[in-house]
């Protein structure tokens, strides 16, 4: 029997993951959407099933991401909500408590895929425009809102969370909210 090749801490690998099926699924809707209409521009007349299939992966990834890879790879979640009084939107954004230990690993492949795929779809964009490919265009800005969305959503929960954990260990390691409750609690029962 052969030997597995030992993978260095450190390299970016994804059998160093804590869920390695959670991030071998994130990647392979990236790369599948990628590939099915780099296949269909490249080998294919039947622009009606490369378009379909395309989508659907599209929206399988940006469920994926939003909801399960987002959560478990680097403990971050985000979505909108409706005000059915106002009917004004608002983004709420989730991160995983400070105490959570964050695996390298998964923290780099998946920032490195919510960045490069919108980067992807651009370049493509472009290269559709140049090429007078007016038919993609519509499929190439579906792709553009998904992705676009997703990685500014998450960047915006990664500072959110960050945030909120600067101020929960400033709150917590100075024992400021310990400090203001008992000076309240002392002069409200003080005064009778």
């Amino acid at each position: 029997m052969e030997a597995q090749p030992q993978v260095l801490p450190g390299t970016l690998h994804w059998r160093l993951s804590s869920h390695p099926i959670t991030l071998l699924t994130f990647l392979g809707f990236r790369i599948a959407s990628l590939l099915v209409y780099l296949f269909g521009l490249l080998f294919t007349a039947n622009k009606v099933l490369i378009f379909i299939i395309t989508v659907l992966l599209l929206a399988a990834d940006f469920y994926y991401l939003k909801n399960i890879a987002g959560r478990r790879l680097v403990g971050l979640r985000w979505w909108n909500e409706v005000d059915p009084d106002s009917g004004d939107s608002h983004w709420v954004f989730e991160s995983a408590d400070a105490a959570r230990v964050a695996n390298a690993t998964d923290s780099r492949f998946f920032w490195l895929a919510l960045y490069v795929q919108p980067l992807s779809w651009t370049g493509l964009a472009v290269f559709a425009i140049f090429r007078f490919s007016i038919l993609w265009l519509p499929l190439l800005a579906i792709a553009l809102a998904l992705t676009v969305t997703n990685a500014l959503a998450f960047s915006r929960c990664d500072k959110f969370g960050q945030a909120s954990n600067m101020a929960g260990s400033a709150l917590s390691s100075t024992n400021l909210a310990g400090t203001i409750a008992n000076g309240m609690a002392s002069r409200f029962f003080g005064r009778s």
